[in-house]
């Protein structure tokens, strides 16, 4: 995970992004902390028992997947990102 901010942040210095995750240990974690501060990323996470506060993006991702990703068979990752 941290390894893939450094990522995102490398490709995109001057992005602020909001991320939104789940509860695991990775994202709660204080070098996830430490890191998302230090790039300006503002974390959202779902409260504690509340899985709804996840529907929205759940949502959004599953009928992506179905209705595109799973009906494509992408050559490289820029028809993918293309398509996106």
């Amino acid at each position: 995970v941290l390894e893939t901010l450094r990522k995102a942040q490398k490709a995109n210095p001057n992005a602020t992004p909001l991320i939104h995750s789940d509860r695991g240990s990775q994202y709660t974690s204080k070098d996830y902390y430490r890191l998302t501060t230090q790039y300006q990323m503002t974390g959202s996470m779902s409260r504690v028992g509340k899985c709804i506060d996840n529907a929205p993006i759940e949502s959004f991702f599953g009928h992506f997947k179905t209705e595109c990703y799973d009906l494509k068979k992408y050559k490289t990752f820029e028809e993918l990102v293309s398509d996106i």
